[in-house]
């Protein structure tokens, strides 16, 4: 049975080993600690906003995207959207904030599972974390498209408005208005997680592969 667990964790550390060396195996763990606390906090931070700009609103109008909900000048926007035959926001991306927040935390859990596997297997345990900045914008970018190119034709000025995808990462101009998309806090302390991990695999690779290398070798003189 132990032979099993190690071959799915990974050789175990030599005590000795730990002794004389113990940064080399401290420090990809405390990366991957810092990644996860990263994440979780960015729960509760915004990671993207939208400033719409409008001839009748010219301090422009908001909306805010956490990773559960949006906030801003939504009725606003979509009594605006509502002539052109835009959908509501509420109706945007309704699964995706219902598993976010306990999605990331099972993220930032694997990323500290990944402290205590000892072979490539981490890389795999990590590999959730370091995709998610890119699927969170990639998952926006559909949702923008999708209402975008999905206008309604009976909307009152629907004849005057082209399907249109509105940029998730840059300026947009449809008819009258403009889109000014900016990226936030919430985003950023993700990539910067995704950088935490990066160097913590690079660092792990360094610590535990001699360790694999080893094992395979008894391994193989065994068999």
């Amino acid at each position: 049975m132990s032979g099993e667990i190690d071959k799915i964790l990974g050789p175990r550390i030599p005590a000795d080993d730990f002794k004389a060396n113990s940064a080399r195996y401290i420090i990809p763990t405390l990366l991957f600690v810092a990644a996860a606390v990263l994440l979780i906090i960015s729960i509760q931070r915004p990671w993207w906003r939208l400033k719409l700009n409008a001839p009748q609103y010219p301090a422009g109008l908001y909306v805010t995207a956490y990773v559960n909900r949006m906030t801003g000048d939504i009725r606003e926007i979509d009594g605006l959207n509502h002539y052109i035959g835009m959908r509501p926001l509420s109706e945007a991306a309704v699964f995706e904030q219902s598993i976010s927040v306990i999605g990331i935390i099972a993220v930032a859990m694997l990323i500290l599972a990944a402290a205590f596997v000892h072979n490539r297997w981490a890389a795999l345990l990590a590999l959730p974390a370091l995709l998610l900045p890119v699927i969170f914008l990639a998952d926006l970018q559909f949702w923008l498209a999708n209402f975008g190119l999905n206008l309604n034709p009976t909307a009152a000025l629907s004849s005057s408005v082209d399907p249109f995808i509105p940029p998730v990462l840059w300026t947009g101009t449809i008819a009258q208005f403009s889109t000014v998309p900016r990226l936030l806090s919430g985003f950023w302390l993700s990539l910067w997680a995704s950088g935490l991990i990066l160097v913590g695999l690079f660092f792990h690779r360094r610590a535990y592969k001699p360790l694999v290398e080893a094992q395979e070798q008894e391994l193989t003189q065994a068999g």
